[in-house]
């Protein structure tokens, strides 16, 4: 069975690729088409869409993540097989102009697991493979809510289209494709040993990942995050602003960049359910 590790960008995952060496590398990046959210940087910009063999404008999470990326294709001597699905903008779209959110989290599905997974499909024809996933030691639960979905023979399933009825409708099937497999906990490896083998290394990183607006967060973080990302931020701002529905029923990305906090807060004590997106 190969082996593939899935990268997010973040320290835990980079761990897990330098650490446990898998057969396969791949990076799933998330795009905007709005201008302005531009890569500043677009000599990278031009290396990144070689990669992507598509427009790359700029990303919602922080642009810190691309250089990670090559980066770690330098510090581990290989590359990583870059993906990507369609624009966070055309997704919105797609779903009637709807923003996710805690109740329809559409948005790590589309950007970030469709691809891979269609990655796998080209590459692997039908092969299932061992996928490691980084949860650290303390995360058993996630790894507990990623083994309940696993069907009878212990493989985990994706729904997707590749072809069209003679109507014209998508025809949808259900594949197995990977078994989750989760050596940092299996090594008890925690955020601390993460941290420490990083430190010194030339490996740039983001001081969060994930996407900049993500609903995931709390208000108190996201107000941290319209500060320290502004143009990234402004971009949720509008897409809430034109499209249907809000952050949190009682609470906008309008009205979160506006508040007054007093205690900054640490994101990773809050938690993450995102799946591919996490630390």
């Amino acid at each position: 069975m190969k082996t593939v590790t899935s990268i997010s960008g973040g320290m835990t995952s980079a761990y897990l690729a330098a650490k446990y060496p898998a057969d396969y590398l791949v990076f799933s990046l998330v795009r905007t088409s709005d201008k302005a959210v531009q890569f500043k940087d677009r000599k990278t910009a031009q290396i990144v869409e070689d990669r992507i063999q598509t427009d790359f404008v700029g990303t919602l999470e922080d642009d810190t993540i691309i250089y990670t990326i090559l980066d770690l294709e330098q510090y581990l001597g290989r590359s990583i097989d870059w993906v990507t699905g369609v624009t966070f903008d055309q997704l919105i779209k797609n779903k009637s102009n709807y923003l996710p959110n805690r109740t329809s989290r559409f948005c790590t599905t589309e950007l970030k697991m469709r691809p891979i997974f269609h990655w796998w499909h080209d590459k692997f024809k039908g092969e299932i493979i061992k996928m490691n996933l980084g949860y650290r030691a303390n995360e058993k639960k996630r790894a507990d809510r990623e083994m309940e979905k696993l069907n009878e023979n212990g493989v985990s399933e994706f729904k997707a289209t590749f072809e069209k009825s003679d109507n014209g409708r998508n025809i949808w099937k259900i594949l197995p494709w990977r078994v989750p497999n989760f050596p940092l906990i299996d090594n008890f490896i925690y955020k601390t040993d993460i941290y420490r083998f990083w430190k010194n290394r030339p490996v740039r990183f983001a001081d969060y990942n994930n996407c900049v607006g993500c609903f995931h967060r709390s208000a108190s973080f996201l107000n941290e995050m319209a500060t320290a990302d502004k143009d990234t931020f402004e971009w949720f701002v509008r897409a809430e602003q034109n499209g249907k529905g809000y952050f949190q029923k009682h609470i906008s990305y309008e009205k979160i960049k506006n508040l007054n906090f007093t205690q900054k807060m640490d994101f990773d004590s809050e938690g993450c359910g995102s799946g591919f997106c996490g630390f």
